[in-house]
């Protein structure tokens, strides 16, 4: 559904006023809800100069970083064809370099300890080397598994991984698996038709400086793509769910699961890295995406994955929530500027606080069948409530304590969704009539009333009961 125009008008001059805030040369930006590209803005101009060529949605621009989403969905494409596991050794695939015993998943999610950049020149502003050269030089600065530390030359090594499999260049692999079923058919390994030139703006003055670019080698894959707004917004859409087939649902959701959480000292967790993609926490809602820098450029990805846990059923939730799906990318030409980290949280908040995402209908669609399981339980003396929301069946409260859905799995059985019960079996226990007696989740006991002696509580019951 398009947006109205006043909304329209409102994120030109979000982006408009960033542009200005954070003298950069030029920025476009692109926002997805549903699916769908709702919006789009660039400002500025692509050489930064008042007279030039002004940037839009077709402007190409290094995504830098973002280039990492794409080799991983490639690994983990792998993965589901069978033809390796996330926790093969590297070398069981790409032998003889120093990172034989580091895990395929330790490389995906940066607890590899692998040194972040290359020990030559500055990569990413120098001409780039063969895999064989790069190989011999990396080496390991922490214990695999031991903490995050992002890698540049991990993402170099799982390019080279795809290569392995394929027999073909990581970036064939990738344009043929995912960028052409996609349409993303403006993203490349170097600028094509309009594009940006990659700037450095003095800090003090009001002046440019042009930086470089070049074929990084082996290290390409670490950040080498270019693209544009409305490609990067239906890699966006791809996050927020619409995979187009190219990837199963259920293994992006086993993608943006925090693995390791990104520590800063003195800071508050508020950031992790699952499988290639960032995933962030603010103010309750999880967000999964990922920042890019090369010389000359800054690109951000950011979709929300959840609802407000806060919301109540009256409706109400904090402003500027949007919904599941939505979903913002910036593309800019300049090195740094502090701007571009709010950019696209203030482009989705606008969008949330503006057009609220539509809110579906309540109807009665539940399974009658299921009443049976509803009401009041007791795990010990603890009192729970026990509800059927939509197919999922809920004890307590998701993301308070233990509080977890279920989706059934076959008759009497469910398994856990949600924190500490995820992956979990539920079993619902009858008694020779037919009737429910009791929940069994992973050997705990949800009875009707506290302690039910009928129901063959663990460690049994004080015969004389309660007094």
């Amino acid at each position: 559904m398009p947006l109205l125009p006043s909304t329209a008008t409102r994120l030109d001059h979000v982006l408009a006023t960033a542009q200005r805030a954070g003298r950069l040369p030029s920025v476009t930006a692109a926002l997805v809800r549903g699916g769908e590209l709702v919006w789009s803005g660039a400002v500025g101009t692509v050489d930064g100069r008042p007279r030039g060529r002004r940037a839009d949605a077709d402007t190409q621009y290094r995504m830098g970083s973002i280039t990492k989403t794409f080799i991983a969905v490639g690994v983990l494409r792998l993965r589901d064809a069978g033809r390796l596991d996330l926790a093969d050794r590297f070398g069981a695939h790409v032998p003889h370099t120093a990172l034989d015993d580091v895990t395929i998943e330790h490389l995906l999610t940066h607890a590899s300890g692998v040194q972040a950049e290359t020990k030559g020149p500055w990569w990413e502003r120098t001409e780039g080397g063969d895999w064989d050269s790069l190989a011999a030089a990396t080496g390991q600065r922490f214990r695999a598994g031991r903490r995050f530390h992002y890698s540049n030359v991990g993402y170099a090594a799982l390019g080279r991984l795809l290569e392995v499999h394929h027999d073909q260049s990581w970036f064939d692999v990738v344009n043929d698996e995912l960028l052409q079923p996609l349409g993303m058919t403006r993203t490349t390994t170097r600028p094509t038709g309009s594009a940006a030139q990659g700037l450095a703006v003095h800090p003090f003055a009001d002046v440019l400086l042009p930086e470089p670019e070049h074929d990084a080698g082996a290290m390409a894959p670490a950040g080498q793509l270019w693209t544009t707004a409305t490609d990067l917004a239906r890699w966006a859409a791809f996050l927020g769910g619409d995979t187009h087939g190219v990837l199963d649902a259920a293994t992006l959701a086993e993608m943006v699961e925090p693995h390791h959480v990104v520590d800063e000292p003195g800071q508050p967790w508020s950031g992790a890295h699952g499988l290639g993609w960032q995933v962030w926490n603010a103010n309750g809602i999880r967000y999964a995406g990922h920042g890019g820098s090369m010389p000359g450029f800054l690109a951000g990805l950011r979709v929300q994955l959840t609802s407000d846990s806060r919301a109540t059923a009256s409706g109400c939730r904090p402003p500027a929530v949007g919904a599941p799906g939505d979903g913002v990318v910036v593309l800019t030409n300049t090195t740094a500027s502090p701007v571009t980290k709010t950019i696209g949280p203030d482009l989705l908040s606008t969008l949330a606080d503006l057009e609220p995402a539509p809110v579906t209908p309540w109807a009665a669609a539940g399974d009658p069948s299921l009443l049976e399981l509803v009401g009041t339980c007791h795990w010990g003396p603890a009192v729970e409530v026990a509800t059927m929301v939509g197919e999922h069946l809920v004890l307590g409260e998701p993301g308070a304590g233990r509080g977890s859905r279920f989706r059934r799995t076959g008759p009497d059985a469910w398994e856990g969704l949600d924190g500490y019960h995820t992956g979990e079996p539920l079993t619902v226990v009858r008694r020779p009539d037919g009737s429910v007696s009791h929940l069994d989740l992973a050997s705990f006991r949800f009875t009707r009333t506290p302690y039910d002696a009928d129901a063959d509580v663990p460690g049994g019951v004080d015969e004389p009961g309660w007094a």
